[in-house]
């Protein structure tokens, strides 16, 4: 019997809930779907004309992004409030939360902060070549915790950002620097040798029009004097266009019947008189 008289007091209440707060349920509810609803247009809005003004996409899509999320906090505050919800004491706990996890995770917070200044300052954009921390590869994408960079060997490298900002940092753009060097007898006829690696090189597909190679005596060697070769290539090809340069060089020198030496030492014998 008690039973059921509880059973009773809480249809009761539950009734008198939904009669009372039924239109302000209602209510919050239709705000809310209609703010996400005009978030998510105003937020892409956004997005859209910030890339056909040619702004670099990543601070298009953060703009984008952070532009929704402001307007759906607005939205969902004017909600809790049609449904008399006080939203005063809930960003005052909010507050003290974000204060305890904040001291708890220093280095995450770390890693945002530093992705913030990236998509601020942008010291690189998607397709640019980096090198930093000792790896290098294209940069594919950068969040705010992290930048993934992509090698030659279609590696996916992931980098915290707080081991970029501040580090010395690399951007050659969509290109990378190759740098060879080639030993010949000091007998060789250093002009004509200069001649036959600028056409080896020059026969090679995918270097970069933007620069002209740089060929010319590097140093003095003990054996041989060296050549060095500068050439820029897209670095998705780099390995490919490096092993074709160095092959097309020996072709030539090798056609050419130009002496690419190796190390010799002298020994004497010295016998007692």
């Amino acid at each position: 019997m008690e039973q059921l008289e509880q059973a009773q007091v809480l249809y009761d209440t539950l009734i008198e809930f939904a009669v009372t707060y039924s239109f302000q349920i209602v209510g919050a509810l239709f705000i809310f779907l209609i703010g996400w609803w005009l978030s998510t247009k105003i937020g892409t809005a956004v997005e859209n004309l910030m890339i056909n003004r040619d702004i670099d996409i990543t601070l298009s899509r953060f703009t984008g992004g952070a532009v929704k999320i402001v307007i759906l906090a607005v939205v969902t505050i004017i909600a809790l409030g049609n449904v008399g919800i006080s939203v005063t004491p809930l960003i005052a706990a909010v507050g003290a939360i974000g204060l305890g996890a904040g001291l708890a995770i220093q280095g995450m917070l770390a890693n945002y902060a530093a992705g913030f200044t990236i998509i601020i300052t942008r010291p690189f954009v998607l397709g640019d070549t980096i090198r930093v921390q000792g790896v290098s590869g294209v940069v594919d994408k950068v969040m705010l915790p992290y930048t993934i960079l992509i090698d030659e060997d279609n590696v996916h490298i992931q980098i915290p950002n707080k081991l970029i900002v501040g580090e010395i940092l690399q951007n050659s753009a969509e290109k990378m620097l190759i740098e060879l060097e080639i030993g010949v007898a000091y007998s060789s006829d250093v002009d004509n040798v200069a001649s036959i690696i600028t056409q080896a090189v020059q026969s090679v597909e995918g270097i970069s029009d933007e620069k002209a190679p740089a060929i010319g005596i590097d140093n003095f060697g003990d054996s041989s004097i060296n050549f060095g070769v500068r050439v820029w290539a897209p670095t998705t090809k780099h390995f490919e266009t490096r092993y074709a340069l160095n092959q097309a060089i020996f072709n030539a020198l090798q056609r050419e019947n130009v002496e690419i030496p190796f190390p010799q030492r002298e020994v004497r014998m010295l016998q007692d008189s």
